[in-house]
Parts: C-alpha cells; structure tokens; sequence
C-alpha cells in the first residue's frame, strides 16, 4: 500500500453565496483560474449535510467566478424547444437547469429508472436529492421559467409519439440510456436490458424525428469508450484511410469494452444510417468521464442538488477517489492504474450541450465530437487527490486492486478535442483547486458514505445467467 500522508489541517474560505436568479444575461464564457490560497484556518470538517446544502455546494466553484445561474456563459436561448430525454440523471438534470436559465424552453422525458437501479441494487446517492417533480417544482419557484417533465418510457412508442406532439421540440437531448458499464456486466438480465434500453430507445426517437419533427435536431450522448484503447491517435468521429492506393474517409473503428460501450456502438451506427436514409441532423457527442457536481444553478437551493455516485457501479474514478480520500478508505486503483482516459467538468457538459444546439448540425449531417478536456491516467488521479486531500490534514493511500474489467492497463492514448473549443467551449481545466474543493464538498457529506459499496463488486469474468442482485454491489470479502 503506497502512502500519500500529510498533516497540515486546512480549510478554505466561505465561497460567496449563490445569487438571486436572474434572466440568464448574454455573456461570454469566461474561465477563471484561482490560486492557491496563502493562508487557510482550520478544516471545516465538522460540517454535517443538514447544514445547508447550497452553501457546501458552493465550494465547489471557482472561488472568484461569477454567482448566480444564468450569469456566465453566455445565454440567448430565445425560446428554442428543447427535450432532454433522460433529464433527471446527473448530466441531464444539470443541462436541463442550464438551458432553462437561459432562454430555452426545455421539456424532461424521463422514465426515473436510475432511482429505480438504486432501489434494487441497494444504492444511494452521496448527496440527498429531492423526487423529480419536486426538482422541478422549486426550479420553478425560484427562477420564474417552467420546465415540462413528461414521465413514461421512451421504449414505449406511444408514450414517446405523445411527448413529440405536445411538446413538438426543436432540439432533442438525448442522455436517456443506461450509462454503467458495469450495470451491463452484472449478469444477463441487465445487458439484455442496456442493449434494449439504449439501442430500441435510440431507434424509437430517431423515428418519432422522422415521422413527428423532421426539422428537429438530435443531440446524442455517445461516449469516448466507444473508441477504446487503440494504439493510433483517435479521431473525432471519422479517419482517413489509404489503403492499396485508395483513400477514403470512414467511421473510426469501435472497440467497445463493456456491453453498455457496444450499445453506444450500436447507436452510432444506426444515427449514421438514418442521417443518410431520412436526412435526420444528428450532433453525436463522444464524452469522457466527466466530474464535479456544482453547476450554478444546481446550488441555487438545497432541492435542485444533483447527485453524486461513489459506489463501484456507477461512481466514475475522480468522484470515487475524492469520497475515498474523505472517509479514509484507501484509493482503490484497478490493476496498474495505467488507464488513461479523457475528463470533463460537469459545467463543461452542460456548456456543450448548449454549443451544439446553437450551432446545429445540417440536415443529412452525422456529425461527431470528442466532448472531454483533459486526459488523465488512473493513477494521475490518485496522484493528484492524495496531493490535495494532504493539504486538508487528510492520510490518504492508494491501493492497487484486481482488475474487475478486461482492459489494457498500460496503453498508448491521445484523442481529439477540438471541434468544441473551436465552437467556444473555454474549459474548466482540473486544477488543484478544483479537486481541493471537491474534498471539502464531499468531507460535508461523508456521513453518508457507506463504506461496503466503496469496492467494486462486478467482474467482467464472471458475469452470469443467474440473477446477481443481492451480490453485484457489495463485494465479497
């Protein structure tokens, strides 16, 4: 077990509180980097979540940006229709609020089956989030702008026909997908279910378009494990092969990992397919591992919070580590911890989202972007949280665990990211700060923490026929 100790007890000072809601003015994105601070006066450890969630929420942000949703970048949405299928999970709820905050007229479709996964697998989110309609209701109340929320099930066509004629979008969002690949290797039942879920899904909305909303563009969450772990530079989308004296330019190659990765595979060729069969415009985003919990909006009140995984199935690698470091459980690092992969703040996701509906794609247009920031080894990021939980008085060590996935563990890895930053994105970068202010926002909430659900407990070896619920979140020991 590798040590990262260090015993200075820190603390940083009281961000600002969140403004009042605004009208979400029309400013340029901006992105500001803080310093380290010069003198800090103790842990604020003590702090219990019943405190007050905004205000723990809010160390989570640059210290010097600007407060308040709607007051950065940038705004105009001029009443654009926008369904965000998929809208009360982590990305979707978070863009939903930004896109409401400035001008966009947004409708959630959501089936709520990821609170569902929760109750059956015996999960909880680390911090408490309010039911949908209750999100939705104080969004209202305190921002004066409504959001739909249509509940039901986009593999039920009449359902989804019915949430296209009442709403009749401009734009549809589309992160309505199982979105763990380790969900997928529990046992059969749940890759059957990420395959139906996700492919069947995609092609039911790809028709309502067709049929209900031709004009209407499709903004698509891929991801970047799509691609894998190839031993070229990946691409945005599409490479230019030369091959016996002939050269093309061809979809990149796919290596999905997990049965959730190949249903993403799946629907990137069928999105590809019907931009040329029925001229759909199709936006596919490949995004990284994204981070963080804060958007402006989301720490306007204690009921708009968004959730934040830590749990071996659907807690990513930063987030796990952070809540590790706070709880004093030792950084679990699968295998070499060579994996390299791309990361992004959660307020540049909800920045992208908006890019790509500013800037549509044509119709008959399959068009691919890598949506992440910065790329990242494993243990790079056990690197830099143990560096930073040292700084707030905390013991924090790396323990090299099996591998429970079948990856490469050292690789070559250098993708393409630069079709949204040419668009506008200014992105946050990872800076000590950031991850400083993570642990100071999770150490508020660690009471939750639950220590069994901390180690993974899903094996791709193993995944059976058998139903694996009682085992798939809690390894054995």
């Amino acid at each position: 077990m590798q040590a990262l100790k260090g015993t200075s007890a820190v603390s940083k000072q009281q961000a600002a509180s969140v403004a009042r809601l605004g009208a979400g003015a029309n400013v340029a994105p901006r992105v500001v980097r803080v310093p380290q601070a010069a003198a800090r006066a103790g842990l604020r450890a003590q702090r219990r979540p019943a405190d007050s969630v905004a205000a723990a929420a809010t160390a989570t942000a640059d210290k010097t940006a600007p407060a308040g949703p709607g007051t950065a970048n940038g705004g105009g949405g001029g009443g654009t229709r926008v369904m965000i299928i998929g809208g009360d999970g982590y990305c979707g709820w978070a863009t939903a609020l930004h896109l409401s905050a400035r001008g966009y007229n947004v409708s959630i479709v959501d089936n709520l089956c990821r609170r569902q996964f929760d109750l059956q697998l015996g999960l909880d989110t680390l911090t408490p989030i309010a039911s949908a309609h209750d999100r939705v209701r104080k969004w209202g109340e305190i921002s004066g702008k409504h959001i739909d929320l249509q509940i039901g099930d986009i593999c039920d066509w009449e359902f989804l026909s019915q949430a296209f004629t009442s709403f009749r979008p401009d734009v549809v969002v589309h992160f309505g997908e199982q979105r763990s690949a380790p969900y997928s290797m529990i046992d059969r039942q749940r890759a059957v279910f990420t395959q139906h879920n996700n492919v069947i899904g995609n092609i039911n909305v790809m028709f309502a378009i067709k049929e209900l909303a031709p004009e209407c563009h499709l903004v698509k969450l891929g991801t970047m494990g799509e691609y894998g772990t190839p031993n070229i530079d990946i691409e945005e989308g599409f490479i230019t092969i030369n091959h016996n004296g002939r050269t093309d330019t061809l979809p990149y190659p796919k290596q999905g990992n997990s049965f959730y990765h190949l249903s993403k595979i799946h629907d990137s060729h069928n999105i590809h397919f019907a931009t040329k069969a029925w001229k759909l415009a199709a936006t596919d985003l490949n995004q990284g591992v994204v981070y963080g919990v804060r958007t402006d909006e989301t720490v306007a009140d204690p009921a708009l919070i968004n959730r934040y995984d830590y749990d071996g199935i659907f807690g990513t690698a930063l987030n796990r580590f952070v809540v590790q470091a706070a709880v004093g459980h030792p950084l679990t690092v699968y295998g070499k911890g060579g994996q390299t992969r791309g990361f992004l703040d959660i307020r540049d996701t909800v920045r992208c989202i908006q890019i790509a509906i500013d800037n549509p794609a044509s119709r008959g247009e399959f068009r691919v972007f890598n949506q992440f920031t910065e790329q990242f080894s494993v243990n790079q990021l056990a690197e830099i949280v143990g560096r930073e939980g040292a700084k707030l008085g905390l013991e924090v060590t790396v323990q090299n665990v099996p591998n429970p996935r079948v990856e490469a563990e050292e690789h070559y890895y250098n993708a393409k990211c630069s079709k949204l930053q040419d668009l506008g994105l200014v992105p946050h970068l990872l800076g000590d700060s950031m991850v400083d202010s993570l642990l100071e926002f999770v150490i508020a909430y660690k009471d939750r923490c639950r220590m069994e659900l901390i180690k993974p407990a899903v094996d791709w070896r193993k995944a059976g026929v058998k139903v694996n619920t009682m085992a798939a979140a809690v390894a054995s020991k």
